[in-house]
C-alpha cells in the first residue's frame, strides 16, 4: 500500500494541473546531494519495473534470427534481422527514427558486437543499447517486463527524472509506482535517503509539487 504522503503529493500535482487534450504523464524529479557523479559507480542507471505499469503502450524492438525471431513474433513490436542491421547502418536517418520510436531494445547475444559496431553511435547516446538475450531463450517474459519499465539515469547531473504512469491512472496506483521507484533508487545510493536533497512530482505540463 502506498504511503499517505506520496498519495497526497500526487493528488495535489494532478488537481493543480489543467486538463490537457493529450494523455499526460505523471513524473518525478529526484535531486541528489553529496554524490560524486564524476565517479562512474555513483551514477544511477536503473531500469525499474513499475508494479502498476506505465499506463500506456511501450514499444519493444528485438534484433534476432532463427528460432529467437520466431519466438518473438507475437511478443515484440519490431523484429530486426541480421541483414536489416546492415541496412539500418547504411541509413542513419532510418536508424535514428527507430531509436526514437521504440522504448526498449533486446538483442540475440551473438549479434551484440555487430550492433555495437554498426549502430552503437545511434543507439548508445540515446540510452537504447539492447539488452542481450541467449539465442535459445524465450523473449516474451522479458518483453512483458519491459512494457512496465522506466529508466532512471543521472549521467553527470544530480537530478534524475522518470515517468511513473499516466494522469488517467488512479492516484493510488501512481503512488505505489512512485514509492517502489524510490525504494529502488535509494537502494543504489551509498547513503540511501540521506543522498536525496529533494523530490518533486508533476504532470507533463503542470506545476511541481514537493514530495520530499
Amino acid at each position: 500500500m502506498a504511503d499517505a504522503k506520496t498519495i497526497d503529493a500526487i493528488k495535489k500535482a494532478v488537481d493543480s494541473a489543467p486538463e490537457r487534450k493529450f494523455p499526460e504523464s505523471v513524473e518525478v524529479a529526484i535531486n541528489l546531494k553529496d554524490v560524486d557523479l564524476s565517479v562512474a559507480k555513483n551514477r544511477l542507471d536503473e531500469e525499474v519495473v513499475l508494479p502498476k505499469g506505465r499506463g500506456k503502450p511501450i514499444k519493444v524492438c528485438i534484433f534476432a534470427s532463427g528460432q529467437l525471431a520466431f519466438k518473438a513474433k507475437d511478443a515484440a513490436d519490431l523484429i530486426v534481422t541480421p541483414d536489416q542491421i546492415e541496412d539500418l547502418a547504411g541509413n542513419k536517418r532510418k536508424a535514428r527514427q527507430m531509436a526514437e520510436e521504440y522504448d526498449f531494445f533486446i538483442a540475440e547475444a551473438p549479434l551484440m558486437p555487430v550492433i555495437g559496431k554498426r549502430l552503437g553511435q545511434v543507439l548508445g547516446p540515446r540510452g537504447r543499447m539492447p539488452r542481450p538475450i541467449p539465442p535459445t531463450a524465450d523473449p516474451a517474459p522479458m518483453i512483458r517486463s519491459m512494457r512496465n519499465t522506466v529508466r532512471v539515469r543521472t549521467k553527470n547531473m544530480r537530478t534524475c527524472h522518470a515517468p511513473i504512469g499516466l494522469r488517467s491512472m488512479s492516484v493510488e496506483d501512481l503512488a505505489e509506482n512512485l514509492d517502489f521507484l524510490l525504494q529502488r533508487v535509494t537502494a543504489k545510493l551509498e547513503r540511501g535517503k540521506f543522498n536525496i536533497h529533494s523530490a518533486f512530482v508533476k504532470t507533463t505540463m503542470g506545476p511541481s509539487v514537493r514530495w520530499m
